[in-house]
């Protein structure tokens, strides 16, 4: 029995043993889930208070970042601050809100900008309107009353009617002329016109072919764009210096505008915007040309999208900068000989009518006046010859020549008496004459070339 009794011992020690082991292990488990669920717990802390700076940083710093980036390329958007604290997923997502931020951002301002534009294209519109008949009115005006304030007034008018295309042209519309093919230099010498610093602007003419002309659909949009380009170069360079412009005429390029200027000149940057803009972008809006906009760049670059120039601005030798505007040769075409050129219009630098006219032989005399029109409506005033000096002798009568009477010399005085008082009729200007019914000829030629 005795060993029974020690069997039975043994067996409750073994028993109280694993019983001790088994809660000593239990507590050693509870107590490492215990720790396992504090360190979860912490680094679930951790996660969330990482998330939330992200979220804080994403709704102070990235999207609005990420819509300043949107006009400002250069602008800095960054990224996650603790990308190790958040997980794949949470990391993914927060980058999506920040893109469709963006995306939401470049939509709404390009439906503002779309709404924008359709009020200014209307606006414009009615105002290019009102000038145009301003500019006619005007005209009429100019015919009827010689004062200069009227030219004034049309200068204005005219740089007015330029702002207002540029506008329409940045807003999608039409250039709002129509023209037939017009001759290369007097498009240049029209944009010439438009700018406020016309006269500070020098023409060189270096066409091989004289009548070389645009196509009529292209005339306008030209004089538009190498107007905004001179008054770009008048405006960013000192007043005495003058605006060089060159029409150069390439063998199957077509022709060349070069403009050069004396100015402040552009920095890398600006080079590079504009560059950017003059190539003629997909879209530029509105809010993107500064306050207040700087359109003229934005404008060539549209015409040149639309009508197949090139435009390139690049440093200039004369210290400012140079732009060179290029017309593709199906743009261009020759006009007829029946087509009268501008007298404005440089003569091309190849010509050479000094030396033609010094090759001329001299002529003995004053040249012969023109013959005398019959007048109608107000008479026209002609430069006459000058005086030949008073010889010292008589000069002989030259071959074939037959000398006048008295009786012819006085008929010949009364017709161009009578004439000189038919046109003054006309023109509401009949002088009364002296009580002996002869009128003074000539102290009334002398006074008829200072006549406005």
């Amino acid at each position: 029995m005795a060993w029974i009794v020690a069997v039975v011992a043994v067996i409750a020690a073994v028993a109280a043993t694993a019983r001790f082991y088994r809660a000593a292990r239990s507590e050693q488990l509870a107590v490492a889930h215990a720790e396992l669920a504090e360190r979860q717990a912490k680094a679930a802390e951790a996660r969330t208070a990482a998330l939330v700076d992200e979220i804080r940083q994403l709704a102070r710093k990235r999207i609005p970042a990420g819509a300043l980036a949107l006009s400002h390329p250069s602008a800095q958007v960054p990224g996650l601050r603790e990308a190790a604290e958040v997980d794949g997923e949470a990391a993914r997502l927060l980058t999506e809100a920040v893109q469709a931020a963006r995306t939401a951002v470049m939509e709404e301002r390009q439906r503002v900008d779309a709404a924008a534009r359709a009020a200014m294209r209307g606006t414009s519109a009615k105002i290019q309107s009102l000038l145009n008949q301003s500019q006619q009115l005007l005209h009429e005006l100019q015919h009827e009353y010689d004062d200069p304030r009227i030219l004034q007034l049309d200068f204005r008018n005219e740089l007015a009617l330029r702002r207002t295309q540029s506008t329409a042209v940045l807003c999608d519309a039409w250039p709002g002329l129509a023209r037939q093919n017009s001759p290369l230099v007097e498009v240049v010498l029209g944009a010439q016109s438009r700018v406020a610093g016309y006269e500070r602007i020098k023409v060189a003419n270096h066409l091989r072919d004289e009548r070389l002309g645009l196509a009529a659909r292209a005339a306008e949009p030209l004089a538009i764009a190498l107007a905004e380009l001179l008054a770009n170069a008048t405006a960013y360079s000192h007043p005495d210096t003058d605006v060089q412009v060159t029409v150069q005429q390439s063998g199957g390029r077509g022709a060349f505008v070069v403009v050069d200027d004396a100015g402040i000149g552009m920095d890398d940057d600006a080079l590079d915007r504009a560059r950017a803009l003059l190539a003629g972008p997909s879209e530029v809006l509105l809010t993107e040309l500064g306050d207040p906009p700087q359109t003229g760049f934005a404008v060539v670059g549209r015409l040149v999208v639309q009508y197949g120039f090139h435009c390139h601005i690049e440093a200039s030798p004369f210290g400012g900068m140079r732009t060179i505007l290029r017309v593709p040769a199906h743009l261009l075409t020759v006009l007829e000989d029946d087509h009268t050129l501008s007298v404005l219009a440089p003569v091309p630098v190849s010509a050479t009518p000094a030396q033609d006219r010094s090759d001329a032989p001299a002529e003995s005399g004053p040249p012969e006046p023109p013959p005398a029109a019959v007048p109608s409506g107000l008479p026209s005033r002609r430069r006459r010859a000058p005086r030949p000096a008073a010889a010292a002798t008589p000069a002989a009568p030259a071959a074939g020549q037959v000398s006048r009477t008295p009786e012819q010399a006085e008929s010949s005085w009364a017709a161009l008496q009578q004439g000189t008082l038919i046109g003054r009729s006309v023109a509401g200007r009949a002088p009364v004459p002296d009580a002996d019914g002869h009128d003074h000829l000539g102290d009334q030629a002398d006074q008829g070339d200072d006549e406005k």
